[in-house]
């Protein structure tokens, strides 16, 4: 153990004992005579002695510690001291490191910018260098350019000088040879005048026989009926893909519709349109409720490879369920498909050839006029003749005529509707969003429309 722990663990029991001590109630007994006696001859200690001794050891222990703390205090002040005095050194000689890095910094940035000054007029000067060896180049090239020019412009002058003498010479024959063609020209114009007043006359009279032959060619073709197969095979060459599609909310969330059928394109010699039936469309007039707004609408005509976005469809004035898409003369020409003429005549033939809009079958069928209803033809399913295909007559049908025009569309299994223009009722605007334009009240009103009409021909 530590001898200066047991000298602090000695004192401290001494003083505790000492503190626990009565010594006012405990009189030590006093020690005989022949005690006394016996110890002083013997030498030895006595307790008072021991403990006398032990408090001088303490104390001279106590000042050396005091000492020691007092060394140590007085080195440590003088450690501090010289620290203090190495920080504030240390803080100079930082400041001093600091200014010249700043310094250096500086003198970098600068030594940077001059040196890509230098680098910028160093490739600048190598820009110029480079042109001025292109140009001189060119120059090099030009100059002898010229050169060969100048020998070649001599040796064309002289060719001309050699080609001007000969000239001279055949000018001289030419006048001789021209005075003589003079006089047959003169011949020559009397008699082309005559063969000109002679071709006159045979051009009236082949124009006013064309005339009559095609006057006579149409009547002929008017009046001969084109066989059912010759049409269906017309209709699969002209027709042309279609795909509708719609997309509006509801309380049960989005309604997503689209439909996508075969239709042809029309023609009244103006204007030129696609034909639709409402089934071919995300629109029902049954609905129940109103019709609601619809937030996107978008119409496709697809064929051959080329496709027409439609920006509008027309609800046409003969029925609410026929539409009309209108197109340019351009977009009729992208998709090269050859327009059906309205039939001027419908009622010429008894019989017309219905084919399905899908293109699944075709076959001929007599019809009869609806004295109620002028706009429309009553058609007996029960007299479909030749027909040909897996399919029945359905709404969205088209109907032709026998000489190979378009006589209306099927608006329901009984009933075609006839076209014979293709006047609007109502327009209704088609894009990707059409929040800004309500087409609720548009379809309403076509919706409204298709309710008055009698149940018969709904």
């Amino acid at each position: 153990m530590n001898k200066t722990l047991l000298l602090i663990l000695c004192d401290f029991l001494l003083l505790t004992l000492l503190a626990l001590a009565r010594w006012d109630g405990a009189v030590p007994p006093k020690p005989s005579a022949e005690a006394e006696k016996t110890v002083q001859a013997a030498g030895a200690a006595t307790p008072s002695q021991d403990l006398v001794s032990l408090m001088k050891l303490s104390l001279e222990d106590e000042q050396m510690r005091s000492e020691a703390l007092s060394r140590d205090l007085a080195q440590s002040e003088s450690l501090k001291a010289a620290a203090e005095q190495s920080g504030a050194q240390l803080a100079a000689s930082l400041a001093t490191t600091r200014a010249s890095a700043e310094k250096l910094d500086q003198t970098l940035v600068a030594t940077r910018a001059d040196a890509s000054a230098e680098r910028a007029r160093a490739e600048q000067l190598a820009r110029d260098l480079a042109v001025r060896e292109a140009q001189a180049k060119r120059s090099q090239e030009d100059l002898a350019k010229l050169t060969q020019s100048e020998a070649e412009a001599r040796l064309r002058a002289e060719d001309l000088s050699a080609a001007v003498r000969v000239g001279e010479k055949e000018r001289a024959l030419l006048a001789e040879q021209a005075t003589q063609l003079r006089a047959q020209v003169e011949v020559e114009r009397a008699e082309r005048q005559r063969v000109q007043q002679t071709t006159v006359e045979l051009a009236q009279g082949v124009g006013q026989l064309a005339q009559q032959s095609g006057e006579l060619k149409r009547e002929l073709i008017e009046s001969r009926p084109i066989n059912a197969n010759t049409l269906f095979t017309s209709f699969l060459e002209r027709r042309v893909a279609s795909r509708f599609t719609g997309l509006r909310n509801s309380f049960f969330g989005e309604v997503n519709r689209s439909r996508e059928t075969n239709t042809v394109l029309a023609g009244d010699g103006r204007d030129t349109v696609a034909l639709l039936h409402v089934d071919d469309t995300p629109f029902s007039w049954i609905e129940q409720g109103g019709q609601a707004d619809w937030a996107r609408l978008t119409l496709g005509l697809a064929r051959g490879g080329a496709t027409v976005a439609a920006g509008r469809v027309n609800f046409l004035s003969l029925d609410p369920r026929i539409l009309a898409v209108p197109l340019t003369a351009q977009e009729a020409t992208l998709l090269k498909s050859e327009p059906y003429l309205i039939a001027l005549d419908p009622f010429k033939f008894s019989e017309a050839v219905l084919i399905s809009a899908g293109g699944k079958g075709y076959g001929e069928l007599p019809f009869k006029l609806d004295p109620e209803n002028p706009g429309f033809v009553r058609v007996d399913n029960r007299l479909v003749r030749r027909l040909f295909g897996d399919f029945s007559p359905s709404r969205g049908d088209l109907v032709l005529s026998k000489t190979g025009e378009l006589l209306g569309v099927m608006v329901n299994t009984g009933t075609c509707a006839l076209i014979t223009n293709f006047l609007p009722q109502k327009t209704l605007a088609l894009g990707e969003d059409l929040k800004a334009t309500p087409t609720g009240p548009v379809l309403e009103e076509v919706a409204a429309r298709f309710r008055r009409i009698p149940l018969r021909l709904q």
